[in-house]
C-alpha cells in the first residue's frame, strides 16, 4: 500500500463511484479498483460494498477516512503556506476566528484597516475554535480568536471579551415584552441549544440545574448565528453570544437579559516568540474599538431601543 493508494481511497470515499474517482484524479478505473484492492488487502477486510453501481463504504472505511482526512488537512495546510509565501513578502496578515465573531464582527471591525495600511493583504479564515488553535500554533495564522473551551497551552493569550449570554426570540414571542428572562421562563417554549460539547452550554445547563430547570431542546447547532436565525423564525428560545446576535436585530430578532450570569468568554491567541508587527497592533486596536461600539449597541437593544444603522 502506498500514499497514492490512500489518495485514491479518499477520492472514492468522496466521489462514490470508481468512474468519478478516476475522473477526479486523472487515472483509469482499473487503477482505482487495484488501489482499493491493495488497501483492503493491507487492512485484511472489505471496505466497500457495491450497491446499484455505487461503492458504499463500510463502517470500517468511515473510521479510516477520519484518520486520512486529518493527514490531508495537514498536508493541504502546508501547500497553502507554500503558495502564500509570495504574499507574505509583500505584507500579509492572517486572522483565524471562530464563527460567532468571524462571520460579521470581524469584517465590520477591520473594514477600515486598508485606509491606513493599503499595501497589506488581509486573510480572514473562519473556522472552529480547535482549528483556530491549530492554525496559530502552526504559524499559519498571525492572530486567533476562539472560544474559551480550547486550551491555550504553548500560546500567548488574553481574554478578548467575557459578555453575558442573552436570550434570543422572535419579535412576537410572549417573552418579548419582558425586560429580563428567568430560568423558569425557559421552560415555556422549545429551546435551541448549542452543541453538547460547547463549554457555555454546559455552564448554562449547570446553572439551570441548580434552579431545577431542564431545557426542552428541539434543535442543536454549533453556531450562535444559526441559533439566532432559528429563534428569529419562531422555532423557540435560544441562549446566544450577544455579539453574534447584533446583526440579527435589524431583521427582527429580539434579545433579552438573562437573570443568571453565564458569560461567553472569548480569547485572543498568538504564537509565542513572534514579534507583534505594527499592522497586528492596528488590527487589535480596531477589534477593541468595534467591541466597545457593539457593547453600546447591545445596551440599546436590551433596553428595547432598536438601532438599525451601520455598526461602524
Amino acid at each position: 500500500m502506498s500514499p497514492r493508494d490512500i489518495e485514491i481511497f479518499r477520492a472514492l470515499m468522496t466521489a462514490g463511484t470508481t468512474a468519478r474517482a478516476a475522473e477526479l484524479l486523472g487515472v483509469s478505473q482499473p487503477a482505482v479498483s487495484q488501489a482499493i484492492q491493495r488497501v483492503e488487502s493491507f487492512a485484511a477486510m472489505r471496505l466497500f460494498e457495491r450497491v446499484r453501481g455505487r461503492m458504499v463504504p463500510t463502517n470500517e472505511a468511515n473510521v479510516l477516512m477520519t484518520s486520512i482526512e486529518r493527514y490531508f488537512v495537514g498536508f493541504e495546510t502546508v501547500e497553502h503556506v507554500i503558495r502564500s509565501l509570495g504574499s507574505y513578502q509583500q505584507g500579509r496578515l492572517v486572522i483565524a476566528c471562530f464563527p460567532a465573531l468571524g462571520n460579521c464582527f470581524l469584517p465590520r471591525a477591520i473594514a477600515g484597516f486598508h485606509r491606513d495600511s493599503p499595501g497589506i493583504q488581509l486573510s480572514l479564515q473562519v473556522m472552529s475554535s480547535r482549528e483556530v488553535y491549530q492554525q496559530v500554533q502552526s504559524g499559519v495564522a498571525d492572530i486567533g480568536l476562539m472560544a474559551s473551551e480550547m486550551p491555550t497551552s504553548g500560546l500567548e493569550h488574553s481574554i478578548f471579551s467575557a459578555l453575558p449570554g442573552v436570550i434570543a426570540m422572535a419579535p412576537d414571542h410572549p417573552l418579548a415584552r419582558r425586560a429580563v428572562v428567568t430560568p423558569a421562563d425557559l421552560q415555556s417554549d422549545h429551546f435551541i441549544s448549542l452543541n453538547a460539547e460547547d463549554v457555555t452550554r454546559r455552564a448554562l445547563e449547570a446553572a439551570l440545574a441548580h434552579e431545577g430547570v431542564t431545557l426542552r431542546t428541539i434543535v442543536e447547532t454549533p453556531y450562535s448565528i444559526s441559533a439566532c436565525e432559528f429563534a428569529r423564525n419562531g422555532v423557540g428560545l435560544a441562549f446566544v453570544h450577544p455579539v453574534a446576535a447584533i446583526d440579527f436585530i435589524p431583521r427582527g430578532l429580539v434579545i433579552k437579559r438573562f437573570a443568571l450570569d453565564v458569560p461567553f468568554e472569548d480569547r485572543i491567541i498568538f504564537r509565542p516568540g513572534k514579534p507583534m508587527s505594527e499592522h497586528t497592533k492596528s488590527i487589535l486596536k480596531l477589534l477593541r474599538l468595534q467591541l466597545d461600539k457593539d457593547c453600546k449597541q447591545l445596551q440599546l437593544a436590551l433596553k428595547g431601543r432598536k438601532n438599525t444603522g451601520r455598526h461602524a
